[in-house]
């Protein structure tokens, strides 16, 4: 027994060191470099942080353009899915019902136009991006409330979305705080 004991508390000692402290030391020094030094990348106008760039927010007013749904009511304390698959009879009625709402404010868009991303929720409840096509599906709504030109939000859309990592890893998409921020700007 002596033979597996020692060795046995010395590797456990080894990976606690590792485990509990040096790599949490590395990470927290990668973090620091990053944008936001670890605490996320703010957005801020006229010097009030008004959101952070990866976090998803809220949008139901006609006059912006509307994020993913979320399963936890944009919580960031909460992250998470519903965890309702897609037979769940609670599922579908929450589908579908974000659908029914989404034709009440855009109406001229069918139901089949509507991407699917603007209807469900993400797994971790907090996207903060939709896709380009969710943008571009909700310009006519927002151009008619706000007196805007449609051209003119497209191009918006062109101008604010973001392209994949190393230009062929995922998808192109738009963060909708800095859409509707610049969306502001132009008014």
């Amino acid at each position: 027994m002596r033979t597996y004991l020692l060795p046995s508390l010395k590797l456990t000692i080894v990976l606690i060191i590792i485990c509990s402290v040096l790599y949490p030391l590395l990470i927290a020094g990668i973090a620091k470099t990053s944008t936001g030094g670890g605490k996320g990348e703010t957005i801020a106008v006229n010097g009030k942080i008004v959101g952070y760039a990866n976090i998803g927010q809220k949008f139901t007013a006609d006059k912006y353009f509307w994020a993913r749904p979320s399963a936890v009511n944009y919580n960031a304390a909460g992250s998470g899915g519903s965890n309702k698959g897609p037979s769940n009879p609670d599922y579908l009625k929450d589908v579908q019902a974000r659908v029914d709402t989404f034709l009440v404010h855009n109406p001229g868009i069918k139901k089949e136009q509507i991407p699917a991303d603007l209807v469900t929720a993400s797994g971790s409840g907090l996207d903060p991006d939709i896709s380009v096509q969710a943008a571009k599906v909700q310009v006519p709504r927002v151009a008619k409330i706000r007196n805007r030109d449609e051209k003119e939000l497209y191009e918006l859309i062109e101008k604010v979305k973001m392209t994949p990592l190393f230009g062929f890893l995922g998808p192109e998409k738009v963060n909708v705080l800095k859409l509707n921020l610049a969306l502001n700007q132009h008014n």
